[in-house]
């Protein structure tokens, strides 16, 4: 009996070989997609499980909350991780990681950028899971001015990793680390990345309120989160209410697995997904599966009707229904298995460039080519039956006699059913149409918005050699010496990568200094760094190299921070701050500058303290060259900057460059989404393409009738176009206010966002209704233009 359904569902996909390329080619190429979404998705879920403790692993992080302001800080302080280990028995260990500690390596005549290298304590190794190729984890970094390669960095330096061991390495200021072990490369879906550690001094100590690091800390097995959590208040009354005085402030314990799509804190270690993000690539996933199925559902039923007579001869000489819906569904789970292969093919031609637009690294086979199979076939079955349910059970629902006489009516053959699944296919395109529409359009806003200084013709480069910052002030003035360099100026960081820091100070209020602190961003320039990024000063003054008590005596302060202080004259203002926990310097303001964005557009302005670096943090380079010369001027810079350092090596980094990459993700993720959308009208088109071409050849006679009776061309295109467009029309004004909602619902998590105009939802329509009417004419006109002579023979 099954040899029997095989033969006669090969003998109808081959009869019927236009529609069932249709069929194969719509449905593979919404397997693929779906494939390929389904990796991604599951790449996304699966950060940081890799770790053998990972649901006894959690960050710590902070909230705080008072009149005029609030904070909400990935980071910690140095003394958090030993203070909550001793006071807490249900932490197991702890661990402190900064991503300060990357630089220029050198290694005898090599010399390798590795900016990722991160500070940590020897406990890491306990925490979290680095499988160790070379060396004792036990004693790796114990000692002081130790470091772990990863395997790449270490076959980078010494070719072979196994040599690493024992052999010394050197930072700038000549800072030698001695290599103590080698560790397998970091998983790309750890949330921190890092290409070697170094040893954090055990007793390294800083203010409790220069948060700069990041603890984790492992829980002793059985312990709760959420109840230590709930013991987690009397820490802040302990150690940190004495400086930050009275605020509404709570720790939190962050599962390590959630960090990656739940957490978008303030100063994150980097760049995190977007659980949204995720979801919503799942649900387009999931629409292209469906369009392609509906698409299945409608050309097979609507093409079955021809088959009608076939069932009535089945069902009188004694077929009974479940025979008839078996052949059927056979047939369906035929076409799903060859969509299947078709699919994996397009999806492996596919995966190079959309690991490109992902900036992943996926693999079909990651699981292994038998599991593969074995879920492409489950698919396989799967998509077939569901797909091809409804038909079968449609067609071997006939009573004999109608089936017989090949008709049926308009309500019996399933004309309305068929139209609302046409209307959910363009409902989806059109949706995802219009989010396309509005996610470029959200990051060309933040790719041109003016952030409040010009960032064009500026770069920036770190200062590796102590020698060099001691210089600093030769090296300017050598710098300006060309006409290729219109400014220059010193600063303790670039902007536009999210990591300025934040401290805790104390801002006068009407004549006296309160005893709580406000925590706010602080960052230090030189003098020369407004006029360098043509940054407005609003009221006051600015730094001057002619007044030697503005290096520790005096700061600016931008519009956010006055604004939060309520303050009405600035200047004179007396701010104070801790350099260390039982010392603290007092400063005045002498200046306002114009709010200027330090972050990316995700993050509002926050309130912002400049002041001027001690000569050993001027160690980053704000370098305005002149427009069209960036090619000379980077030349001119190298050989200058090797007079001041002779070994060094320039690594350069335009501003604007670095703002841009905060975008990165989501310009990727704008990409894919774009790609599917187009993936996903074409199957829609497929669909309509088909079902126009069977609708245009029912009515054969009726278009030859029609034309001897004299209709035009037009006409002919008007009456089979106009039922289709009609559908396209209804899904417009359904997708419209679904697409608004949720583009509306991501644009939340930009600080500053485009409005979501009429227009643009207008404008999605418009082209779906083209191009729905395009794909519906291809057909009309060429039966509008067959000769009625051989329509009316047709049968």
């Amino acid at each position: 009996m099954f040899r029997s359904y095989l033969k006669i569902a090969f003998r109808n996909l081959w009869k019927n070989r236009l529609f069932s390329a249709l069929n194969v080619v719509g449905m593979g190429v919404g397997i693929a997609a779906v494939g390929l979404m389904i990796l991604y998705v599951w790449h996304e879920l699966s950060y940081d499980r890799f770790n053998a403790n990972a649901d006894r692993i959690f960050r710590v992080v902070q909230y705080a909350q008072w009149a005029g302001g609030n904070l909400q800080l990935a980071a910690t302080s140095a003394p958090f991780a030993d203070a909550l280990k001793n006071d807490y028995p249900e932490i197991e260990k702890a661990v402190r990681i900064s991503p300060e500690g990357g630089g220029l390596i050198t290694y005898r005549d090599k010399k390798i950028e590795a900016n990722d290298i991160m500070f940590t304590d020897q406990s890491v190794f306990d925490v979290f899971t680095f499988p160790f190729l070379h060396g004792d984890p036990a004693t790796a970094l114990t000692q002081p001015q130790c470091i772990v390669l990863t395997k790449t960095l270490a076959e980078k330096l010494f070719g072979d990793p196994a040599k690493a061991i024992g052999q010394t390495i050197e930072f700038s200021n000549h800072f030698v680390n001695t290599v103590t072990g080698v560790i397998a490369d970091v998983p790309t879906s750890s949330h921190v990345q890092f290409s070697a550690l170094r040893s954090l001094p055990a007793n390294y100590t800083d203010g409790w309120q220069n948060f700069s690091l990041y603890t984790y800390v492992l829980l002793q097995k059985g312990s709760d989160h959420k109840t230590l959590e709930a013991k987690l208040p009397r820490f802040y009354t302990k150690y940190l209410k004495k400086e930050m005085g009275e605020l509404t402030y709570r720790m939190e314990l962050q599962p390590l697995p959630s960090i990656h799509l739940h957490s978008h804190l303030d100063y994150e270690i980097s760049a995190n997904g977007n659980s949204q993000t995720v979801y919503i690539f799942a649900l387009v996933a999931a629409l292209i599966l469906l369009i392609a199925s509906i698409n299945y559902v409608n050309l097979y039923t609507v093409r079955s009707m021809g088959r009608m007579r076939e069932v009535g001869v089945r069902k009188a000489i004694g077929s009974q229904r479940s025979q008839l819906v078996g052949q059927f569904i056979t047939e369906s789970v035929l076409m799903a298995l060859l969509a299947s292969v078709v699919g994996v093919v397009f999806a492996n031609m596919a995966l190079p460039l959309f690991n490109e637009l992902a900036d992943k690294s996926l693999s079909l086979m990651a699981y292994g080519p038998w599991l593969m199979l074995g879920v492409m076939a489950l698919f396989a079955l799967m998509l077939g039956a569901g797909s091809g349910l409804y038909p079968a059970l449609f067609l071997s629902g006939f009573r004999t006699v109608v089936a017989l006489k090949g008709q049926a009516s308009s309500r019996v053959s399933g004309i309305g059913f068929r139209q609302a699944l046409v209307v959910f296919q363009f409902v989806a395109a059109v949706g995802l149409i219009a989010c396309s529409w509005v996610i470029y359009r959200q990051m060309g806003y933040v790719l041109h918005k003016d952030l409040g200084f010009n960032k064009d013709q500026v770069l920036t480069f770190h200062l590796e050699s102590e020698a060099a910052r001691k210089q600093i002030q030769s090296l300017k003035e050598e710098l300006r010496k060309s006409p290729l360099i219109e400014a220059v100026s010193a600063a303790s960081n670039p902007i536009g990568n999210n990591n300025i820091g934040t401290k805790g100070m104390i801002f006068e209020q009407n004549g006296v200094m309160p005893a709580g602190t406000q925590v706010v961003q602080k960052f230090a320039v030189d003098a020369d760094y407004l006029n360098t990024l043509q940054i407005k000063l609003l009221e006051g003054r600015n730094f001057s190299a002619s007044s030697p008590g503005d290096a520790t005596g005096a700061v600016l302060v931008n519009e956010a921070l006055v604004k939060k202080m309520g303050w009405q004259a600035s200047v004179g203002k007396r701010v104070r701050s801790y350099v260390s926990m039982d010392k603290a310097i007092e400063a005045q303001v002498v200046g306002v500058v114009k709010d200027f964005h330090t972050y990316s557009l995700q993050h509002k302005i926050e309130p912002l303290v400049l002041q001027i670096p001690a000569p050993e943090d001027q160690d980053n380079l704000y370098i305005r060259i002149r427009a069209g010369k960036a090619k000379e001027a980077l030349a001119y810079i190298q050989t200058v900057y090797q007079q001041f350092d002779p070994s060094a090596s320039v690594s350069f980094h335009f501003l604007d460059e670095n703002f841009s990459q905060q975008y990165k993700a989501e310009q990727k993720q704008g990409q894919l989404l774009l790609s599917f959308t187009i993936l996903a009208v074409f199957i829609a088109c497929l669909g309509l393409f088909g079902l126009a071409a069977l609708a245009a050849e029912a009515r054969t006679k009726e278009i030859g009738v029609r034309k001897v009776l004299g209709a035009s061309v037009v006409n002919i295109v008007a009456l089979l176009s106009k039922d289709f467009l009609k559908l396209v029309v209804i899904a417009i004004v359904i997708a419209t206010p679904l697409a608004w909602y949720a583009m509306n619902q991501w644009l939340q998590s930009f600080a500053y966002r485009v409005d979501l105009e009429w227009w643009v939802f207008a404008l999605a329509g418009i082209l779906a209704l083209g191009i729905a009417l395009l794909t519906v004419s291809s057909q009309s006109v060429k039966a509008a233009l067959m000769n009625p002579v051989n329509s009316l023979r047709s049968e």
